[in-house]
């Protein structure tokens, strides 16, 4: 019986032990599959921090700075060269926290990151005009080499005493080497290269006035609409008045008993609604004031006095002055011309590739089995075809001149844009000017009927409603008449973009 009961003792302990273990595991493996699906929804490690270079940064930032400088520098030539007439060395400190139209323009040439990016994407294909040609710099080669060589005879008995003078070791030097190469002539293949990529950076340079051409556009809509923000400020806060005014007077007629309750319920309805439009115009000139810092390339802008209103004189110009123009001097068509140039260069070096090279070479070697034993030269020139593949050359070919005549394709469709957008401006100009008058005219009316219907209500002959629809007649026609001399001026800025070219003020008002 004992026996028996030691039996099923350590069974129970056996059996206690394994589901400890299982569990154990159970637990572990629980654990893993937690921390695989952890690690499995977590997207990206996160970095391990890095210790600062101090002198490092301050050393990128010099460069940086020096850079922009170089970049703003050249930018301010290319802007000087379509606005002769206009300085734009300017400083930001100098204005006081007031600027102009023209200190906003001056500012971004110098200051915007796209003009920057642009001026140095130029400086990229200007350097590849060098590189071209430098394949008629000679090439120069320099090394050191150190060979032991023990000879193995194979011929003849080897203790004859012929053989035993012919066995002997070199410790062989050749200290130092020096060899260079030099294209000659390539029957034109450098010079057409150089000649495709000279005009690859000419349309790169237009590129980068189309950028700055961009950016003078932003800017002049962007200090336009602030302007009008203000001017829609203004014109909010004496609707304000207006409708305080009306307040008032319809508390007194309900205080004497000649209007009723409901007069004063609408009046302070409308008051509070011209309120909640004020504080939506105050926020439209917050966000338009960043607008313009932005436009400019300079968060501190943000806070600044303009010094100009929206222009009211009228642009003298004809649409077929303005093609002409255009034809002459927008920098995308300018550019796609430049392309199409650097493409037909492109076949004329495709052609030339079955031409051989004309080069010069030369070697110097000095050594021997001892460092100074001997030495020896070689000069010549040759005569050469390098890696001569009849049907890739042909392939080639046909590549540049279907790349020729897309761009051929690509200046024809850039031309017919040309011509749409500038009719476009055109035409939305004209209709922006014709609008002034008609928009001046109802402004004029509109502001006799609210003054008439003020002084109705306030001798008792008019009701609020009568007065609330002159109140929005007249602010709807301020808002209307500012809002197209603002589309004027904008499209007016729209045409000095499309063309490429700045357009002149007439001494007539609008």
């Amino acid at each position: 019986m004992k026996k028996i009961y030691n039996v099923i003792l350590i069974a129970s302990v056996l059996a206690l032990g394994s589901n400890f273990t299982f569990a154990k595991k159970a637990k572990v493996d629980d654990d893993l599959i937690a921390s695989k699906k952890e690690k499995e929804i977590q997207i990206i490690e996160p970095e391990k921090e890095v210790k600062v270079n101090h002198k490092k940064e301050i050393k990128k930032l010099k460069s940086n700075q020096r850079t922009k400088a170089s970049s703003s520098k050249e930018a301010e030539g290319m802007y000087e060269t379509k606005f002769p007439t206009i300085d734009s060395q300017i400083s930001y400190t100098d204005m006081n926290g007031e600027v102009s139209l023209s200190d906003c323009i001056k500012l971004a040439i110098t200051h915007h990151p796209a003009i920057m990016s642009a001026i140095s994407n130029a400086e990229i294909y200007k350097s590849k005009i060098g590189q071209a040609w430098s394949n008629y710099f000679p090439t120069l080669s320099a090394g050191v080499s150190y060979s032991r060589n023990d000879m193995f005879m194979t011929m003849g008995n080897k203790n004859s005493a012929f053989m035993k003078t012919m066995e002997q070791k070199y410790n062989m030097y050749y200290i130092p080497t020096l060899s260079a190469n030099m294209l000659l002539f390539d029957f034109g293949k450098t010079k057409a290269v150089a000649d495709s990529a000279k005009r690859t950076y000419e349309s790169s340079r237009f590129d980068a006035e189309t950028s700055i051409e961009n950016v003078i556009y932003n800017v002049k809509v962007a200090y336009y609409n602030l302007i009008f923000a203000k001017i829609q400020k203004s014109v909010y806060e004496e609707t304000v008045q207006d409708y305080e005014l009306q307040l008032k007077q319809a508390r007194a007629y309900y205080e004497i008993g000649k209007k009723a309750k409901i007069d004063v319920t609408y009046a302070e309805y409308n008051l509070g609604k011209a309120k909640l439009n004020l504080i939506k115009a105050k926020n439209t000139l917050e966000l338009a004031s960043v607008q313009l810092a932005n436009a400019v390339g300079i968060p501190e802008l943000a806070e600044v006095v303009l010094k100009d209103g929206l222009n009211t004189k009228e642009y003298d110009v004809n649409f077929t002055d303005l093609i002409k123009i255009a034809e002459e001097s927008r920098p995308s068509l300018l550019a796609a011309k430049k392309r199409m140039d650097a493409a037909e260069l492109n076949v004329r070096s495709a052609k030339r590739s079955f031409t051989p090279d004309i080069s010069g070479f030369g070697q110097y070697q000095y050594g021997g089995r001892q460092i100074d034993a001997d030495y020896g030269y070689s000069v010549g020139v040759q005569l050469q075809y390098t890696n001569l593949n009849m049907m890739l050359i042909k392939k080639q070919i046909d590549e540049a001149t279907a790349a020729y005549k897309k761009y051929v394709a690509d200046y024809e469709q850039e031309r017919q844009n040309v011509y749409l957008d500038v009719k476009s401006a055109y035409i939305n100009l004209m209709n922006s000017h014709d609008s002034i008058a008609v928009s001046k005219l109802a402004l004029q009316q509109a502001k006799e009927q609210q003054y008439q219907a003020f002084r109705r209500y306030q001798v008792g002959l008019g009701d609020a409603i009568e007065f609330k629809d002159s109140e929005n007649t007249y602010l709807n026609a301020q808002l209307d008449y500012y809002s197209t001399i603002l589309q004027y001026n904008i499209n007016a800025a729209e045409i000095e973009r499309v063309i490429g070219a700045p357009i002149k003020e007439s001494d007539k008002e609008l």
